[in-house]
């Protein structure tokens, strides 16, 4: 993984995941929300940014918001 929007891309995936285990940010429902929506925006603009043709696996956990799958395709292209 090499492409630095994929490197961007991973980054944002990995900080919704810290977000949405964030116990403390689920204490205020509208900040952790709005956080989460925050995040969601930029993965999406990061996923329509990447260099194409992108694997098709990761197209379409990107399109069905399957953001967990999408970060293990990202990590697994890493460990190549």
């Amino acid at each position: 993984m090499t492409e630095l929007p994929e490197k961007h891309l991973v980054a944002a995936l990995r900080e919704r995941l810290q977000i949405i285990g964030d116990e403390a940010s689920r204490r205020d429902p509208e900040r952790h929300l709005a956080r989460l929506q925050a995040v969601s925006k930029r993965i999406d603009a990061l996923a329509k940014s990447l260099p194409q043709p992108i694997d098709p696996r990761l197209a379409h956990y990107l399109a069905r918001c399957s953001y967990d799958k999408a970060l293990e395709v990202l990590e697994g292209r890493a460990s190549r």
